[in-house]
C-alpha cells in the first residue's frame, strides 16, 4: 500500500471493528487524517510514515486533557509500514479559517493556551523536539537552535537545493550569522513548546479554542518561541493583516525582543530549508526576504 487513503481504507475494513469508510479531512506535511465513525462515535484516522509523532499525541493527551481541549487517542498502530492513530473527533472551525474579526476574538484566549502549553509538566530529557522516550537530543535551548544549519532526515537535500537555486544560500547564511551573535543571550528555559500552532492545529467556536492538534512538532525549550512562530507565520496571512500580533504579543508577555527575533529567525531558516526541499520556491522566496530583514 503506497498511498494513504488506501491505508485508511485498509485500517478502518481490518483492525477498527464497526467502521465507517473514511473521508479525507486534510493532509499535513507528514501525515494525512479523516473523518469516520466507529462504532457510532465520530473519530478521525491519521496516518503517517511516522510513528512517533502520534506517541507524542497520546502523551499530552495523557497528561494534558483536563487543561487543554487535546483529542483523547483511542488506538494507535503500525500496519504495512504506516502508522496509524485513531481519535476523538472535536469540533470546531481551523484557526486559518478565521475573518479579521472572529480572530481578534479569539486571540486572548489563544494566549491563554499558549501559557497552559507552557505549563504541560512532561519529564523528560534535553532540549529541542522531544521523542517518543521524551528525549530531545541536544544539551541547551541555544544549541538546539543553532543546529538548525544541519539536515534533518526529514528535510534531506534542502542545502544542495538551495544553493542551486536563484535564491542561493546567501539569505540563510546571514541569517544564520545573526542566530549566532544572538544566542549565547537566550534564556535555557525547559518547557514546552507545541510549535505548529497554525496550519489547522487550532480549532475555534466562538472566542474560545476548541481543539490543540498535532504535537508531533513539540519540544522542550523557551515558551515565547509559540509566540514568535505566530508572528512569523502571520506573513502568510494577508488576510488578518489589519490585527498587530506584534503589539498583542507585547501587552500580554512584554517579551524580551532580542529572543523574539532569534526565535523568528529560527523559524526562517527552518522553513527555507523545509520549502526548498519540497520545491515551493515562492515560499523560499517570501522566506530569504523575510530573513534578510531580520538579519
Amino acid at each position: 500500500m503506497d498511498h494513504p487513503d488506501r491505508v485508511a481504507r485498509h485500517i478502518a475494513r481490518n483492525l477498527l471493528g464497526e467502521a465507517s469508510t473514511p473521508e479525507p479531512l486534510a493532509a499535513g506535511a507528514w501525515s494525512t487524517a479523516y473523518a469516520l465513525t466507529v462504532a457510532g462515535r465520530a473519530m478521525v484516522l491519521r496516518v503517517s510514515r511516522y510513528g512517533e509523532d502520534f506517541a507524542k499525541d497520546e502523551t499530552v493527551a495523557t497528561v494534558a486533557r483536563s487543561v487543554l481541549p487535546v483529542p483523547a487517542v483511542a488506538a494507535r498502530g503500525e500496519t504495512s509500514g504506516w502508522a496509524y492513530a485513531l481519535s476523538e473527533r472535536l469540533t470546531g472551525t481551523p484557526l486559518d479559517d478565521l475573518d479579521p474579526g472572529a480572530l481578534a476574538a479569539v486571540i486572548p484566549d489563544l494566549f491563554e493556551v499558549m501559557d497552559a502549553i507552557s505549563r504541560i509538566e512532561i519529564p523528560g530529557h534535553g532540549y529541542g523536539v522531544w521523542d517518543a522516550s521524551r528525549t530531545a537530543p541536544y544539551r541547551s535551548w541555544p544549541q538546539y537552535l543553532l543546529a538548525v544549519e544541519h539536515e534533518e532526515p526529514r528535510t534531506p537535500g534542502w542545502r544542495a537545493a538551495l544553493a542551486a537555486s536563484d535564491i542561493g544560500l546567501e539569505p540563510f547564511e546571514r541569517g544564520l550569522a545573526t542566530l549566532r551573535r544572538l544566542a549565547p543571550e537566550l534564556p535555557d528555559k525547559h518547557r514546552m513548546v507545541h510549535a505548529d500552532l497554525l496550519n489547522r492545529n487550532v480549532l475555534v467556536e466562538g472566542d474560545r479554542v476548541s481543539g490543540v492538534l498535532d504535537w508531533g512538532s513539540a519540544r522542550f525549550g523557551d515558551p515565547l518561541y509559540d509566540a514568535a512562530w505566530l508572528w512569523y507565520c502571520w506573513g502568510w496571512y494577508p488576510q488578518w493583516s489589519s490585527i498587530d500580533i506584534e503589539a498583542a504579543i507585547g501587552r500580554r508577555w512584554n517579551p524580551d525582543p532580542a529572543a523574539l527575533r532569534a526565535y523568528r529567525l529560527h523559524i526562517g531558516l527552518g522553513s527555507i530549508g523545509y520549502c526548498a526541499t519540497r520545491g515551493r520556491w515562492d515560499d523560499v522566496a517570501l522566506n530569504a526576504e523575510w530573513l534578510l530583514a531580520l538579519a
